[in-house]
């Protein structure tokens, strides 16, 4: 039986952040959906480093999220991927976000968080506190916030736990999130 994955996200979702887990996942023959808190096409967002102080960002392309956030049953899934950019910010507020994400942490099921994507966690605090987690560095006072240890680093991996940096640590969060899917 194929492991099955999920993916969270919404509008303004990093580009790469997204599509490169959803294809690599795919491309491992893992089932994988895409939650947004409504069915529609998702627009994604490129941020880059250019020569400003912070990232630029434009628009990107569009993706069809294949649930919503009240179509999701956690427990149909081995595995949990929660991209960055803007998203974060607006679906931690849903009131079935918390819902989601509670199962994959209680049955210590694989979680990928990238960039931005942590101060979403927001909802399952009570079990974010007292974990060790990276970010984007402008990230670092909400994972602090939450209770949790920011690690400066690229990647980190607390057990079930592997979050990164930015888009271009995915190889190496990629490599880790299969080791550990295809060992659960």
């Amino acid at each position: 039986m194929a492991k099955k994955v999920l993916i969270v996200t919404g509008d303004a979702v990093e580009a790469l952040e997204v599509y490169y887990p959803y294809y690599r996942c795919l491309e491992q023959g893992y089932e994988t959906d895409i939650a947004a808190p409504t069915r529609k096409k998702i627009h994604t967002v490129v941020h880059d480093f250019e020569d400003w102080e912070t990232y630029t960002e434009k628009k990107g392309y569009g993706l069809e999220a294949t649930k919503s956030f009240a179509e999701v049953n956690p427990d149909e899934y081995d595995a949990l991927i929660i991209p960055g950019g803007r998203a974060p910010e607006y679906i931690r507020l849903h009131p079935d976000y918390g819902r989601i994400l509670r199962p994959f942490f209680e049955k210590n099921q694989p979680i990928m968080v990238v960039c931005h994507g942590g101060i979403s966690l927001s909802p399952i605090k009570d079990l974010i506190t007292g974990r060790e987690m990276t970010a984007y560095i402008a990230c670092k006072p909400d994972i602090e916030a939450l209770g949790a240890t920011y690690v400066d680093k690229q990647t980190h991996i607390d057990g079930n736990l592997i979050s990164g940096h930015a888009w271009n640590n995915l190889p190496e969060l990629m490599r880790e999130f299969i080791r550990q899917v295809e060992n659960s």
